[in-house]
């Protein structure tokens, strides 16, 4: 039993591994190479932009087409960075190193987002509603069924040169590039091969973009899942784009993910501009840090509030980058009696970096307002033990292995070490909050409403972050793929929705004090840096509510007659299996709802206790303290021990008195 059992640890050890650190990618060499292009290069990232001194090819408008396209002066401005495939070396280039260029000038305009809606998209025909133009966003997943409501592309009706799908951007927009994709299918293999992009201003008279020869042809996909990214020559300012399919794979049919990038032109005066408009007051770094630039923002953030920040690292990725981690307390440096401990981790995955920056944002949005006297934020500060890891994953993880990966062995001593009381791993890709338990009990069943034991308190929790999102519960907002997560308000049981083995939410609950969430903060994995400051406004409000809820239920110091706290002690609620443990210094936190419970504490050589504590509703922890004595026999081992003797068992007193008569006789 044993054995089994050891056996069975280190199987979800090995699963939390790769769970945790879920897309791989392949090891790259470091030399001379960004640690944040290593992060994303088996990606082959679709932001990618035209080189330095690079001709564009003129636009020609076409005689008797109606309506002003303009051609838009070209602007540097900051954005991605080129992946593998658009990298290139330019000659004469004295030390030989590939050179970046600038990047692309406008951003998506939001497909992938949502921020189009399904009404802005419309399509010469459909082969059947779930492959109709809403489906055609970029990375949209289809259902495991393929079913009529969710498939994995927008399909033409028929395969002509006469088809098309349509953008509707609702104002003037200067239009950049588009970038394409095939249908995300397990069944089919259809993509477009090439295709023709027009414009108008009135959906009526359209204009091809053309090139010195005629109506240019971009080259589109070669297979179905990686993005292609065309620039266009020009770039042109209309409300409306349309792309025209003119080839696409033989074996298959016209289907076709796609996103524009493009600058909506500012209109106060209209509807669509205003609703869609977001802003934020925050004077934060909105922008994304490779690995250099990340460790030297959290030393901005340590040099602006040394007082309450503390730079460690946690261990080492498989190539050797340190795992940075922020803490934010009022007592950096070690834990104080009686004080949650509460941690965001994020960068569990190469290519979903929203969290990572999300996390860094937090960290400088913590400091300024500390700083400022934010009452809130300084209260939560000094009563709450706060750690930020913003990446896992630094270097990708580039095969599976025998053994648990160092990233995972690192997040798990990390975990064992601190007694954590909740946290929460952000990620990307959808827009819900899952809490376990992530693996059915049944190995026949992929998706099964699995409890824990404090399934009420993880609805609590899931939800308390998913209320205060701006877009989780939201009747109005599109889903971001298949799944529909409004019934639930935003939150789901992981197993109800794909089991998963040996996550960190179940190694968490099961092996540590830790009540652990996965939160997925956006639809988009890899949002363009001028959605970072919307994103944050999105998240701001339950990034800190949900830390808030580490002071919710009861807390305590279990200590014996003479005032000393007893480590490993159990405390148990009445009616909930699963008990959880003091700390070294005695002290215990234990998440609970609003209620009336009955709590115990057990410790070996101790008598047991128990007593009445009642949560209310009011944000603070309720205090549930315990002193208990030792038992009998504790006792008089003791008093033995400390004058050199020890106590005998019964069995080896009755040997030496069957000695003793022996001898007499």
């Amino acid at each position: 039993m044993i054995a089994r059992g050891r056996s069975a640890l280190c199987l979800a050890l090995c699963t939390l591994g790769l769970a945790l650190l879920g897309d791989v990618s392949r090891a790259v060499p470091m030399d001379d190479q960004d640690y944040y292009l290593q992060e994303i290069t088996n990606r082959d990232h679709y932001y990618s932009f035209p080189y330095p001194g690079e001709e564009f090819f003129p636009f020609t408008e076409q005689p008797g087409e109606e309506g002003p396209i303009r051609a838009a002066e070209r602007e540097e401005q900051p954005g991605f960075k080129p992946s593998r495939k658009e990298l290139k070396q330019k000659k004469n280039n004295k030390k030989g190193k590939p050179i970046l260029e600038p990047p692309p000038d406008c951003p998506p305009l939001g497909l992938e987002t949502l921020k189009i809606t399904d009404f802005q998209l419309h399509a010469s025909t459909a082969k059947r509603y779930g492959l109709g133009a809403h489906r055609g966003r970029l990375n949209i997943q289809a259902g495991v069924n393929e079913n009529d409501f969710y498939d994995g592309a927008w399909c033409a009706g028929r395969n002509d040169p006469y088809q098309w799908i349509e953008v509707d951007a609702r104002r003037l927009t200067k239009f950049t590039g588009v970038i394409t994709q095939g249908r995300n299918s397990l069944w089919s293999s259809n993509w477009v091969t090439s295709y023709r992009v027009l414009v108008s201003n009135d959906s009526h008279a359209w204009t091809a973009v053309r090139n010195e020869s005629g109506d240019l042809i971009f080259e589109g996909n070669s297979e179905k899942e990686i993005p292609v990214l065309n620039m266009l020559p020009v770039p042109l300012v209309a409300r409306y784009i349309r792309i025209n399919p003119r080839s696409w794979f033989q074996e298959g049919s016209i289907c076709m993910r796609l996103e524009i990038l493009g600058c909506p032109l500012p209109d106060p005066n209209n509807y669509y501009h205003r609703r869609n408009e977001m802003t934020t007051t925050d004077n934060l770094d909105f922008r994304h840090h490779n690995y250099k630039e990340m460790r030297q923002l959290m030393k901005t953030v340590n040099k602006m509030c040394p007082n309450i920040t503390r730079i460690y690292n946690i261990g080492k990725s498989h190539q050797g980058l340190k795992l940075y981690a922020v803490e934010i307390s009022d007592n950096p440096g070690e834990h104080e009696v009686g004080e949650p401990e509460f941690h965001y981790i994020a960068g569990a995955h190469g290519n979903e970096v929203l969290g990572r920056e999300l996390i860094l944002l937090l960290m400088q949005f913590m400091c300024q307002e500390y700083l400022a006297g934010n009452p809130r934020i300084v209260h939560l500060i000094q009563d709450t033990r706060i750690h930020l890891l913003p990446s896992v994953n630094p270097d990708g993880y580039d095969k599976a292995y025998k053994a648990v990966a160092v990233e995972t062995r690192a997040i798990i001593a990390w975990m064992e070490k601190i007694p954590f009381v909740l946290g929460g791993n952000l990620q990307g890709g959808e827009l819900v909050v899952a809490y376990p338990y992530d693996m059915v009990r049944s190995m026949w069943k992929t998706q099964d409403y699995t409890p824990t034991p404090d399934d009420h308190v993880f609805r609590w929790l899931a939800y308390s972050y998913a209320s205060t999102h701006r877009l989780m519960t939201d009747a109005r907002r599109r889903a971001c793929h298949t799944e529909d997560f409004q019934k639930e308000d935003g939150t789901v049981n992981g197993a109800s929705w794909h089991t998963v083995a040996g996550s960190i939410n179940d190694f968490s609950y099961l092996h540590t004090n830790c009540f652990e969430l996965s939160i997925y903060v956006g639809c988009d994995k890899y949002p363009h840096e001028s959605e970072l400051p919307e994103e944050w406004e999105n998240n701001r409000e339950s990034l800190i509510v949900f830390m808030e809820q580490v002071h919710r239920g009861i807390k305590g110091i279990v200590k014996d007659v003479h005032g000393k706290g007893i480590p490993n002690a159990v405390i148990s609620v009445e009616g909930v299996n699963h008990d959880i443990r003091t700390g070294a210094d005695g002290d215990y936190w234990r998440l609970l709802n609003p209620g009336e419970y009955v709590v115990g504490v057990k410790a070996e050589g101790y008598t047991a206790a128990t007593k009445t504590c009642e949560v209310g509703y009011d944000m603070g922890a309720t205090q549930c303290d315990f002193t208990i004595s030792k038992t009998n026999l504790a006792r008089i081992k003791e008093i033995m021990r400390k004058f050199g003797k020890q106590p005998l068992s019964l069995a080896a007193r009755r040997l030496r008195q069957r000695a003793r008569r022996w001898q007499r006789r």
